[in-house]
């Protein structure tokens, strides 16, 4: 998984895309967020255009967004975008969606955030919207205080049916998981420890049963970081340059170590349960590195 917006164009996403592809990695999955910076902006790659390129230059891989929020995309919209880029990749792309969290961002282009409370009434505005153009071959007439639909209907119909699943990111007890509850094909959590990750995955499981699916309809994967070295040197100057020991980076829940240490690491999280885990790669330049953490834990 990589921030696309921390410095990737073109080259870097055509370069890391062949390594995943080529290495093994079960996918690739990117952020969605505008230029960033204080200044200057850093460099980004708009969304739908680089996973519109992913699908017709890839034939392994599934790819999607952690995550495309609802603050500056409009639902319809992107329930096109999602289904086209789905069948242009043969039914790769999982489309993960969710509130939105960057204030700085949302003010500088033209944005509204939202307090948190409406923030997520928009949300599950969106999520409503999204499901039903995607899941339903009738006509869409929807009204809210966010969005009003009448008689929409993307054509043709999603050739996977149904569309791409919906994976919904986040830790919000309050306000996430319920919605993972009601819309979500898979969960994805971030940056957490076994604990806490136990405690919501606990949560979650009730608020399933008691809107009436089981645990197992929902996935559950985890995007977290990963320092890793190809030995203990180049461990150590990772973690230098991260300005973090390995205790305080594993206690937020990132993975780090040399190959065997991530091993052991990965191999935990299966045994708990997870169905993936997605690697927040930040050193896009650093192929060489990628490589070697593919030959040391694929």
């Amino acid at each position: 998984m990589i921030e696309a917006q921390a410095g990737v164009y073109w080259p870097a996403w055509m370069r890391i895309a062949e390594a995943v592809e080529t290495l093994g990695f079960s996918g690739l999955y990117r952020s969605d967020h505008f230029p960033q910076g204080s200044p200057p902006e850093q460099t980004a790659l708009e969304l739908w255009t680089s996973l519109a390129w992913l699908a017709s230059h890839t034939e392994r891989i599934n790819f999607g967004s952690l995550v495309t929020p609802a603050g500056f995309r409009h639902p319809s919209v992107t329930a096109w975008s999602a289904m086209q880029v789905d069948d242009l990749s043969a039914g790769r792309l999982r489309l993960g969606l969710g509130a939105g969290w960057n204030e700085a961002e949302h003010e500088a282009f033209g944005f509204e955030l939202l307090a948190l409370k409406p923030r997520f009434e928009r949300f599950e505005a969106y999520l409503q919207v999204v499901t039903g153009l995607l899941q339903s071959d009738e006509p869409l007439h929807f009204e809210s205080d966010f969005y009003t639909l009448k008689g929409a209907m993307l054509m043709p119909r999603p050739q996977r049916p149904g569309g791409p699943p919906i994976t919904i990111g986040g830790n919000g007890p309050q306000f996430t998981l319920p919605l993972v509850a009601r819309y979500a094909d898979e969960w994805n959590s971030v940056w957490l420890g076994l604990d806490k990750l136990a405690d919501l995955n606990a949560r979650l499981d009730e608020l399933l049963e008691t809107g009436g699916r089981q645990p197992k309809d929902v996935r559950r994967t985890l995007m977290t970081g990963v320092f890793f070295g190809r030995n203990d040197g180049e461990l150590q100057r990772v973690l230098d340059a991260r300005g973090q020991s390995a205790e305080e980076l594993r206690a937020a829940g990132a993975l780090v170590g040399t190959g065997s240490a991530l091993r052991d690491q990965l191999a935990a999280l299966a045994d708990f349960g997870l169905d993936g885990v997605m690697l927040q790669w930040l050193d896009i330049d650093e192929m060489a590195r990628l490589e070697g953490l593919a030959t040391a834990v694929l």
